[in-house]
């Protein structure tokens, strides 16, 4: 039998497109013989969106945004709440920029364990924290989620401080070396595409024959 195809999909939990493209990813699966290589990328995105913090009724306590970057902000939640609606989910708009690494090191943990772990971990953490129902910078809370998901959580602490945290930061600059500079991004066959607008094209791609491979 011919081995399954590769796509690789790089998240971020604090990216809302990063979370209307998951299930969407899923389907791949389910439509073709592919397996998904679920990989983090920790976004900056106080480099280009501005940072700020606001309260429980969106007041601006404090902020260091451009008009453009406020404009920009204001329209992607927007966007991404429009079509959240389509599909029964919820996505609240953050109060602060969140640090996601922690979460990001308890995916690749999750990882570790099985797809049926990763996967419960990706649909817990994505829905609970678009709600404002998840600190994902918090460990405990993180551990927590991976133990409902099914993880053997015996091993997090130490993981999350060392080796996790070496190999986030390993996947990232990978990341960046084949271009990629947000989420979600995707890349089959080496090649990569931003948004998942570009899933049209992937399903395109993996009904016509594979490459084929140099020997």
């Amino acid at each position: 039998m011919t081995e399954p195809r590769t796509v690789t999909v790089y998240i971020d939990y604090k990216s809302p497109y990063a979370y209307l493209a998951k299930d969407l990813a899923y389907e791949l699966e389910s439509d073709f013989p592919v397996r998904l290589n679920w990989l983090p990328y920790d976004l900056d995105l106080a480099d280009f969106m501005g940072s700020a913090r606001v309260d429980d009724t969106g007041r601006v306590l404090e902020a260091q945004r451009t008009p453009h970057q406020w404009r920009r902000v204001k329209y992607s939640y927007m966007d991404c709440r429009r079509q959240a609606r389509k599909r029964g989910l919820t996505i609240r708009g953050t109060q602060k920029i969140w640090n996601s690494q922690t979460a990001l090191i308890g995916m690749l943990y999750a990882k570790r364990q099985g797809e049926v772990v990763l996967r419960r971990y990706n649909d817990i953490t994505f829905e609970r924290f678009w709600k404002r129902e998840l600190d994902i910078e918090d460990s405990a809370v993180v551990m927590a989620v991976l133990a409902e998901a099914g993880a053997d959580t015996a091993g997090f602490a130490s993981y999350l401080t060392g080796e996790g945290r070496a190999e986030l930061v390993r996947i990232c600059r990978g990341a960046e070396e084949k271009g990629v500079f947000g989420v979600p991004s995707f890349i089959l066959d080496g090649e990569l595409f931003w948004g998942r607008e570009h899933l049209p094209d992937i399903r395109e791609m993996l009904a016509a024959p594979a490459p084929a491979r140099a020997s």
